[in-house]
């Protein structure tokens, strides 16, 4: 049976399911700040809440259409499927995005046939917003053990920071986002990254400050060389995002500054501490997310790859419509891109 959950069920149960910070109920409640339609749905069996699933919708400018989006959730059943199916048909969506925090290999052994054998057309997304890949690191290890499997480089890394006197501060709150802040959206100008805007992560901030979020702070004297912000959540840590300055890079900052996460990860007691997000192995070392890729891999943590992307087909001629206006925009976005380096 699928219910519709309603604003006045218990979020202690609702998060207990939740697979992941972008299901949380305080997620979802960020994403309402924002004016975003939120849907939330329960799965039960014999009156006991298996499964859930939280949806946002977004309107597309200028038109009555809307794209359905449903980020990290467990693998949609075909009876979920049809109730996702009937509700946006009826509410004129052309298409719900699906990325489940499933791994891809245990999604092969177990669920292979669900595509396949599906009555509704579930294909694979040609504009994913997760990376297939991450990065995990097991943090049920000792700390010996886990600086003694990092890459060697890495290490010394660590180790000069600290001898040139690099600190590290948790400052999880409003002076501390800022800081975060600035060099965020710093590093996104830098490296021409058309992130999220500041309202956007003010409203996250705000609204997970008090369960979830953490920022942490590396600093030369007074100076903030790096920060990150952090979500704990049903004992994963997760590094969804952070940013740098220019100045000190020969300090290592980000590299202690990791160091002290997983610390963190840790003490708070979490298991695993996933990167959100890498290239896989064997990657170009050209590619443009390379860089970060060998950060997070001198940490010793495990490239895994998650089942792709997948969009349920609501309307077939709107959905390629919106496909074909889709690579105009990223055509479009590639040019302002490469014009703004000449």
């Amino acid at each position: 049976m699928i219910k519709i959950i309603d604003n006045n069920f218990s979020l202690e149960k609702f998060n207990q399911l939740a697979t992941h910070p972008l299901q949380s109920w305080e997620w979802g409640e960020a994403r309402k700040k924002m004016g975003i339609e939120v849907l939330r749905l329960g799965e039960f069996k014999k009156d006991q809440l298996v499964n859930i699933f939280q949806l946002t919708f977004h309107k597309i400018p200028l038109t009555n259409l809307k794209i359905g989006y449903l980020p990290r959730s467990v693998y949609p059943s075909e009876e979920i499927l049809e109730f996702l199916f009937d509700y946006a048909k009826k509410n004129h969506t052309i298409f719900i995005k699906f990325e489940p925090y499933v791994e891809n290999y245990k999604f092969k052994i177990k669920n292979l046939e669900l595509i396949k054998n599906s009555k509704f057309k579930i294909i694979n997304s040609s504009h994913p917003l997760f990376p297939e890949w991450t990065m995990i690191l097991d943090l049920k290890k000792s700390e010996e053990e886990l600086l003694k499997e990092m890459k060697s480089k890495t290490r010394y890394n660590i180790r000069l920071a600290e001898k040139k006197g690099v600190t590290v501060k948790e400052m999880s709150d409003n002076k501390g986002f800022e800081i975060f802040s600035k060099l965020y959206f710093d590093t996104c100008k830098k490296q021409q990254y058309f992130g999220h805007t500041k309202k956007y992560h003010q409203i996250i901030w705000e609204t997970l400050k008090n369960s979830q979020a953490h920022i942490l702070v590396a600093f030369f004297k007074n100076t903030p060389l790096a920060a990150y912000e952090l979500f704990y959540f049903n004992n994963i840590f997760y590094y969804p995002y952070g940013g740098t300055a220019l100045e000190y890079r020969n300090l290592m900052g980000s590299n202690l500054l990791m160091w002290e996460v997983i610390k963190l990860g840790k003490k708070l007691g979490a298991d695993t501490f996933d990167m959100w997000g890498s290239l896989g192995p064997n990657y170009d070392p050209n590619d443009p997310w390379a860089g970060f890729t060998r950060f997070k891999e001198g940490y010793n943590a495990k490239f895994t790859q998650m089942i792709s992307s997948h969009d349920l087909v609501i309307n077939s001629f709107q959905y390629k419509i919106y496909n074909l206006l889709d690579k105009l925009r990223s055509l479009y976005l590639n040019l302002r891109k490469k014009l703004s380096t000449i």
